[in-house]
């Protein structure tokens, strides 16, 4: 029986592990939390870190393993190109998975290769990335980030100098390696971009893009509270958009694999790639974008790890108007309900991911981690969907004692 080793079990990489069950693969499983969801669904279970390659390596060999896959975890996926490249498992060249994790690393290799990209760098010392601003290095505004961090976590605004150090200490406050970029900010043109999308051989076969959503009223206002699909943009642009990203890949000698996509274009239609992650997106975007399109990007990530032969119908086209809502709220505290209009629970909702139940401590939406769950959504419309989408106010309410 043919192994496959998941790196992370929390409760939206289940389907990973019940995928790869349905393929007939036998689950080997690591996660750091003890608590995991996932372990009770798996064959096997390691409380491991996924982060630790040594230590992942070792399981690895130990299990005599067949293939390796992150599914939805940047932290992890330059762990599992590691492990793929010392085993000779099907898998991207652990260096350009490295480029792809690390935001100033990214950052640096699309200026080197003439992309859209804001001026940037990378600091290991918060005086020195002060002083820089301090210096006018940079243009105001800028976004400071963890190079290494994913959901949003730590991501921050600089709008004068004032806030820089706060700013510069959050951020690096959420780096594993110690280590901050800090970026000029781009102004976009519509809705920031995001999506998922497939590689065969290092062609882009498939790609899904949508609307980002964002909630001014947050504390950090940078984490998506939605993603929309299909994307607003006419045709030509998204077919540049996919130009840029399938140039990226080629550089990066990039094979099998599934991506998650973070992109802006400003006024004059430039491409900015601003994170192409080389895993599946979070917040249940592969399962939205299975309903609109019938494409399994899960079940793609599973036979890429494997090595198995991909076959699907791959569609790009509209079927549809769907997105994910991540259930937030404004302030921590004790939850007392979550109220959703009767009517947008019978017509829309999907699928109920929802965690967090009455009585339950939550936390204020900072990054992806302080969600109170999910719900994936269908809608009549374009215009339905981005006023429900920009407006969640009008039928969801989160109430806390």
């Amino acid at each position: 029986m043919k192994k496959i080793l998941l790196l992370g079990g929390s409760a939206q990489q289940i389907v990973a592990i019940e995928t790869a069950k349905r393929l007939g693969i036998y689950t080997v499983l690591c996660d750091y939390l003890p608590d995991n969801p996932g372990q009770y669904i798996a064959d096997k279970f390691y409380l491991a870190s996924t982060t630790d390659k040594a230590l992942i390596l070792k399981i690895a060999e130990k299990e005599k393993i067949d293939g390796i896959v992150a599914y939805a975890s940047d932290p992890a996926a330059p762990t599992a190109a590691y492990v793929a490249d010392k085993l000779q498992l099907p898998g991207n060249p652990y260096e350009s998975v490295e480029i792809l994790c690390n935001k100033d690393c990214f950052r640096k290799f699309l200026r080197e290769n003439n992309f859209c990209t804001p001026e940037a760098e990378g600091y290991e010392d918060i005086n020195a990335a002060y002083e820089d601003l301090k210096k006018g290095k940079f243009k105001m505004p800028v976004i400071v980030k963890p190079v290494d961090s994913s959901g949003s976590k730590g991501v921050g605004k600089i709008d004068s100098i004032d806030e820089a150090k706060n700013a510069l200490e959050r951020a690096m406050s959420f780096s594993r390696g110690n280590r901050i970029v800090v970026e000029e900010f781009v102004e976009k043109l519509g809705y920031q971009i995001a999506g998922d999308g497939l590689s065969i051989e290092g062609k882009l076969i498939f790609r899904y893009f949508a609307n980002d959503h964002f909630n001014s009223k947050c504390v950090n206002p940078f984490v998506p509270m939605s993603a929309s699909f299909p994307y607003i943009m006419p045709e030509e642009v998204q077919n540049k958009i996919h130009n840029e990203i399938q140039r990226l890949l080629t550089l990066l000698n990039m094979k099998t694999c599934t991506y998650n996509f973070d992109m802006r274009i400003d006024k004059d239609y430039n491409v900015y790639l601003m994170e192409v992650a080389p895993r599946d997106g979070g917040n249940y975007i592969p399962q939205i974008i299975k309903y609109a399109t019938g494409v399994d990007l899960v079940e793609c990530s599973i036979r890429a790890a494997m090595g198995m032969k991909i076959i699907c119908n791959f569609n790009n086209k509209q079927n549809g108007f769907y997105s994910y809502y991540a259930v937030h709220s404004l302030k921590s505290g004790i939850l007392k309900s979550i109220d959703i209009d009767k009517e947008v629970l019978k017509n829309n909702v999907l699928e109920n991911h929802i965690i967090k139940k009455k009585g339950d401590i939550v936390n204020s939406f900072t990054g992806a981690n302080t969600t109170l769950g999910i719900l994936l959504m269908q809608f009549d419309s374009m215009e339905q969907m981005l006023d429900m989408m920009d407006h969640s106010e009008k039928w969801i309410q989160i109430t806390l004692e």
